[in-house]
């Protein structure tokens, strides 16, 4: 079953609409506007459409008991920015990399991974979430779900060889333009 949406916050809706029309290619389809439940506090609750099943939505949020907040939602924890993030299908690898140009002719830096059962691009977005673009290139097999338990149920499980990244620097980066976050 497919998800509604994933809602997030925001500190610049302005750079998130731009990324998430611009470089993901992704329609803005609802904007809901409405108080909080603090006193003068309101909020922007914006829907794009991913072109899959769900969609993204941001809040924007006016509301005095919640100022200066980090939206990272991996950093902010204290996390690394890899491990809370978000992933869209890409259908095959032409997809994929069609994807990951759209990030690297618009001036965004993106890195890729083989995971050897599927394949991945990442940036981060304009509010520090990691984002991935991934296509499945082999089936999930019942070795892999067997594995998957035991991996499951081990304390201490047999650890793989990482896959190496491949890095990419955005083409269209303006002169004066800062460069962007490591990773995105």
């Amino acid at each position: 079953m497919g998800f509604h949406h994933v809602a997030l916050a925001t500190t610049d809706l302005a750079a998130t609409h731009a990324f998430y029309t611009d470089a993901m290619g992704f329609e803005l389809v609802k904007a809901v506007v409405a108080p909080t439940d603090a006193p003068g506090g309101w909020a922007k609750h914006v829907f794009y459409d991913t072109g899959g099943e769900g969609m993204i939505a941001f809040w924007e949020l006016h509301d005095p008991r919640i100022d200066g907040f980090d939206p990272r939602i991996s950093e902010g924890l204290g996390l690394p920015p890899w491990v809370n993030h978000l992933s869209f299908t890409a259908a095959d690898l032409d997809e994929l990399a069609a994807r990951r140009d759209r990030w690297l002719d618009q001036g965004i830096d993106a890195m890729e991974i083989d995971h050897g059962f599927c394949a991945s691009a990442y940036t981060t977005d304009p509010n520090g979430i990691l984002v991935e673009w991934c296509c499945d290139t082999a089936p999930y097999t019942p070795a892999d779900r067997a594995r998957a338990q035991a991996v499951l149920a081990a304390e201490a499980p047999e650890l793989e060889t990482a896959p190496e990244p491949v890095f990419h620097r955005g083409r269209r980066r303006p002169a004066d333009a800062p460069a962007p976050a490591p990773g995105g």
